[in-house]
């Protein structure tokens, strides 16, 4: 089954919210067996997510409380069909230090034919956070017959 990874910096704002949208949505679609899970450049392990993101989640009825942050590294690159990433920076830099796994590293405002960073709402106030999730959700929604279809394609043709 496909695994989506969403990369962010401390994974604990922007990847978490991520990983709890698309796992609700593919679970809508009835696309069970997906793995989801989100990752950070410079994640403090084991982090739990911001209270505020786990907030603005509660508020859709999803619990992302059980969240811990990790770190990106070859190893979960190597088991992710497709990355999606929350700045332009995250993205360049791991396909550089991961140049194996490049082809199947993305932005996630490319799914929706965009090219740009979702800013990190860190110590701001809540309303930053809900802005942050309504603009992933957003994306998720409006770039989900992307998402499906590169994560199944990079999962058929994965080695093994």
């Amino acid at each position: 089954m496909p695994h989506v990874l969403f990369v962010c910096t401390a994974n604990i704002c922007r990847s978490p919210v991520a990983e709890g949208l698309l796992r609700q949505r593919l679970q809508e679609r009835g696309l069970a067996g997906w793995q989801v899970s989100s990752a950070g450049t410079w994640a403090m392990q084991p982090r739990s997510a911001s209270e505020n993101s786990v907030i603005v989640m509660a508020a859709q009825g999803i619990d992302i409380r059980a969240h811990r942050a990790q770190m990106v590294s070859g190893e979960l690159l190597a088991t992710a069909d497709l990355v999606l990433c929350m700045e332009t920076g995250h993205a360049e830099a791991l396909q550089v230090e991961f140049p194996d796994h490049a082809g199947k590293i993305y932005l996630l405002t490319e799914m929706v034919g965009r090219q740009y960073s979702i800013s990190d709402p860190y110590g701001a106030p809540l309303p930053a956070y809900k802005s942050m999730a309504n603009e992933v959700a957003d994306l998720i929604d409006r770039g989900l017959e992307n998402i499906v279809v590169l994560a199944q394609q990079n999962a058929l043709a994965r080695p093994g």
